[in-house]
């Protein structure tokens, strides 16, 4: 038997595979997101949130866009770990809290959580500010206090009104829009 219109069976076909596929995403949609967006080392995000005064769904956005929560991960700069810390950045939390961990110990989860946590609690201090705080770990609180300063970035020199830097817009961005998607699905 020939098909006469197989086109009109591919698009037959694919409207199927799509229905089911939708159905399958409706009912499950939940334990897929949070395969996408998971809780781990829940053990040290909770203490080292708490203890830097962070919300716990933002060093698991922090977390998930750094790494991936893969805890060997590194960066093309050189950054390491779960929260992505550069050398001299270890050097001086490593300093500030009076720790004598070694760089090496950097894919430790629990040391990296502990470190990115504290630097994140700092610069949410230093800015008052979630966008603020991710821009100064992105590209630095050297280049954050520029732009606050400059009439182009900033009108009074607390908030950004833009973000000159295109990679740190964007982590900026996705940082926030990843906090929202755990704020919806473990609240």
């Amino acid at each position: 038997m020939k098909i006469k219109h197989p086109t009109l069976l591919r698009i037959f076909l694919s409207l199927i595979i799509l229905s089911v596929m939708g159905v399958l995403i409706f009912f499950s949609g939940r334990s897929v997101l949070k395969t996408l967006y998971p809780l781990e080392y829940t053990e040290f995000v909770e203490v080292y949130a708490r203890e830097n005064n962070l919300s716990e769904d933002f060093v698991y956005a922090v977390i998930k866009c750094e790494s991936g929560f893969e805890n060997d991960a590194v960066s093309s700069v050189g950054a390491k770990g779960l929260m992505q810390i550069m050398p001299d950045t270890f050097d001086w939390i490593k300093m500030k809290l009076k720790d004598d961990a070694s760089y090496e110990d950097i894919f430790d989860p629990e040391l990296n959580i502990e470190y990115g946590c504290y630097l994140y609690g700092y610069l949410m201090e230093k800015y008052e500010s979630e966008e603020l705080a991710l821009a100064a770990y992105h590209a630095g609180t050297g280049n954050v206090d520029k732009w606050l300063k400059d009439s182009e970035y900033s009108d009074d020199g607390k908030a950004l009104k833009d973000i000159p830097f295109p990679s740190t817009k964007k982590y900026v961005t996705k940082v926030i829009e990843t906090k929202k998607i755990y704020q919806k699905l473990y609240k």
